[in-house]
């Protein structure tokens, strides 16, 4: 049931966010940038997640194998933080106030949904508690 939410609550703010309720601002070239470095980013994800294993659900599907290598090998969510690059073109489109906030709140739900997706991790793969001391949960490097 929790993780049902949490996709309901992800896509429901993105589905506010890229209503059309203003018109796009000068930043528009910076938007699309970041828009189209967020589809590299989850094109990289999804070619390494042929195995079956990708699920919009924080929950570990049955049989699957931690994946390691490409995007994965720097970043642990590259599907997450390409939603969030996305939201964020959106924002430097749209630099309003409502859109700011629907930003906040689709942060706090993906962490809230990162962090229960490892915490399940953690507890079934020694594998995967191994990795996390190799690499970063967004943004390589640093988070």
């Amino acid at each position: 049931m929790k993780s049902k939410l949490l996709v309901f609550m992800q896509f429901f703010v993105i589905f506010l966010m890229i209503l059309p309720l203003g018109a796009p601002t000068a930043t528009l070239v910076y938007g699309l940038i970041l828009i189209g470095l967020s589809a590299l980013v989850g094109f990289l994800a999804l070619s390494k997640n042929r195995l079956g294993n990708f699920n919009i659900r924080p929950d570990i599907k049955e049989d699957c194998t931690l994946v390691t290598t490409g995007i994965y090998g720097l970043i642990r969510h590259p599907m997450y933080t390409a939603v969030l690059m996305s939201m964020l073109g959106v924002l430097v489109i749209y630099p309003m106030v409502y859109e700011y906030v629907l930003f906040g709140v689709l942060l706090i739900t993906l962490l809230i949904k990162l962090f229960y997706e490892e915490s399940m991790w953690k507890c079934e793969s020694q594998e995967y508690r191994d990795y996390i001391k190799t690499t970063k949960r967004l943004i390589p490097y640093i988070f």
